[in-house]
């Protein structure tokens, strides 16, 4: 069994993101559920969320923007740049706790104390932009990952796999033109396309130009076609850049039960797409694996797939 460590804080559902909301509280609740009932807790390692150093948030996003952030948080703004980013006084500190215990569990894995993590945090990230808060998202909290492992541990080449059901236009923008990281997503397009990125031609600009790759779905693909286009793009892609940590943005919201887009993964599917990449870890980066959440809306559903995906990660 693998030594998985699992990040979560009730300080972060006090991001009150107000009533009907998708991105709300009870998702994580949902989630510590599904692996409580389980009986996986007792095989987790657990990680403490802290506070994020501000430098390291500064690698991916503008001074003046995270002051702005923190000012429309603490004075009881209710939105920050869109209307889709509610937010309240206590979503600064857990955007910063956020950040901060997704830098711990790279820590942990980087120091050998676990094999590779799930966070489950929010808000989620992947969204996120250099100097604007967009879909739910304030700190990219993977990119930010990401830079750590480069700065920090020296880290040549980091692989990003997103399997949100939305394109990571954050996270790619972060990356475009850096040849030490790959970004891969996989995503719906172009019906419900948020955030209108993410297209196959789109693979990175300058130096990083062929270390982004896209798989753009159209609506009402399952299983088979995620199988299809992971095995077609991300694995030779992989072979190829043999990354030496993997940061996953995990989102469970292409589930066929999930309306916030109109996919049709099963269960079995996003096990399958775990499974794949934890062949990868192994196979290139020691098992290093770091997930953090990102979607995922349907609340009758999340607790069986976070409990599938930690059985994964755990090789229970």
């Amino acid at each position: 069994m693998k030594r998985t460590g699992f990040l979560y804080d009730p300080r972060y559902l006090l991001h009150d993101t107000g009533p009907y909301h998708p991105e709300r509280s009870e998702r994580l609740e949902a989630i510590v559920k599904g692996i409580t009932d389980a009986g996986l807790m007792p095989h987790l390692t657990k990680i403490k969320a802290r506070r994020a150093d501000q430098r390291w948030i500064e690698t991916v996003h503008a001074p003046e923007y995270i002051h702005r952030f923190e000012e429309f948080s603490l004075s009881g703004r209710r939105t920050l740049d869109c209307d889709d980013n509610q937010m309240s006084p206590d979503t600064w500190e857990a955007a910063n706790l956020a950040v901060g215990g997704v830098l711990e569990a790279a820590r942990m894995i980087m120091t050998d104390e676990i094999d590779n993590a799930f966070c489950a945090v929010r808000p989620p990230g992947h969204h996120a932009e250099r100097g604007e808060a967009m879909g739910f998202c304030y700190f990219n909290n993977v990119a930010i990952a990401a830079k750590y492992l480069q700065m920090e541990w020296k880290v040549e080449r980091v692989g990003i796999v997103d399997f949100d059901v939305h394109h990571g236009n954050g996270t790619q923008h972060t990356f475009e033109k850096d040849a030490s990281v790959f970004y891969y997503s996989i995503h719906q397009h172009p019906s419900f396309a948020y955030p209108g990125t993410g297209r196959e031609f789109e693979l990175g600009t300058e130096a990083g130009y062929g270390y982004t790759k896209n798989s753009p779905v159209l609506p009402g693909q399952g299983d088979e076609t995620y199988q299809r286009l992971i095995q077609k793009d991300l694995v030779p892609a992989f072979q190829t850049f043999e990354p030496q940590v993997i940061i996953v943005s995990t989102g469970f919201d292409a589930h066929k039960d999930d309306e916030m887009a109109d996919m049709s993964l099963s269960n079995d599917g996003f096990s399958w797409i775990m499974r794949t990449l934890m062949k990868m870890a192994e196979q290139h980066a020691k098992g290093r694996l770091l997930s953090v959440l990102e979607g995922g809306y349907c609340l009758e559903r999340l607790p069986e797939l976070a409990a599938d995906h930690v059985k994964v990660l755990l090789d229970a």
